[in-house]
This record gives structure tokens, sequence and C-alpha cells, in this order.
């Protein structure tokens, strides 16, 4: 099942690091009227096949050099891979990111929001993650979809959309 723009955005919760000390993050708690602290938060959820690999690096540095304005703009950056915690930790410190990674092991959010894909890996049929992002609103309702990313350019683009739509 495919996730579509307008939709509302699965609800899940994920072990998560992040620099504050977070170990568990859900989506709900972004949508406006959860009671919690960051209630009222539009998300940038993007999908990412590995840490510390170099597109996935590039990209990450990228989002974390607009993570200020991603902020302005009232939205949260949040990473998702199935990189473990320990690896997450070591990434994200190595890299300085400012946002949370979670760690989906299990595929349950690369399946609910459907990036696991087939891919081919030195000849060799596997199955990964699609490096894919989603811009999730205060509401919790899918805003924009952007899939088979491109690096070069796509943090820039997503603040760019982000910004018309706040």
């Amino acid at each position: 099942m495919s996730i579509e723009t307008g939709a509302p955005a699965p609800d899940l919760r994920l072990p998560a690091w992040a620099n504050d000390g977070t170990t568990e993050l859900a989506l709900a708690d972004y949508r406006s009227g959860s009671g919690k602290p960051v209630a009222g938060t539009a998300v940038v959820l993007y999908f990412y096949p590995k840490d510390s690999t170099p597109g996935c690096t590039t990209e990450s540095q990228d989002f974390r050099d607009l993570y200020g304005q991603f902020r302005e703009h009232g939205a949260e950056v949040i990473g998702v891979s199935r990189d473990s915690l320990a690896s997450h930790q070591k990434f994200a410190e190595r890299q300085a990111l400012p946002f949370p990674l979670l760690s989906d092991a299990d595929e349950v959010a690369c399946k609910a929001f459907d990036v696991i894909r087939e891919k081919n890996m030195y000849g060799r049929k596997v199955m990964g993650i699609e490096r894919s992002t989603f811009l999730i609103d205060a509401e919790g309702t899918v805003r924009e979809i952007w899939r088979k990313v491109r690096v070069k350019g796509h943090a820039q683009a997503v603040l760019e959309r982000l910004q018309t739509t706040a």
C-alpha cells in the first residue's frame, strides 16, 4: 500500500537517537493538540539507506546545514534508516547532526511509508530503502512526497516547498 499526498501520516513510534537524550519518538507527538512540547510542528521525514555512506552523508549534511531554516519555518527534520541506535549515534556525532535519527531495524516505518524496494547491488538483487522524503504538516497530513531522491539540491527543494506551505 502506497501512501499519498493528502493522506494522514502513519502513526508510529520508534527508537531514536537525538542530542537531547530522546530515546523514542512518535510522529503523533508533533501533531497539534497532542499536548507534547513539540506539538504543532511540521515534520520533514527523510528515509536514507545507510549511515556513513557517501550519498547518505551528503544528504544528512545538507539537511544539517539548512536545519536552522527548517526550524524557523516550524518544522523538525527526522532521518530514518534501518541502522542501529549505536550506528546512528556515531554517524550523528561525526556529522554534527542536530536532529533525531530513528532506528527502523524491523522496517515498521519503511513499510508504513512504502520505501522498501528491490535494488541492484553489484549485480545482486537486494531489498533496501529507496531514498524518500515526506513533508508532514502539524495536523499529521502528508503534504508532499519525494521518491527516488537525488541528493544534490534535495534538502533545498524540501525547504522551498515548506516555505510555500507555512
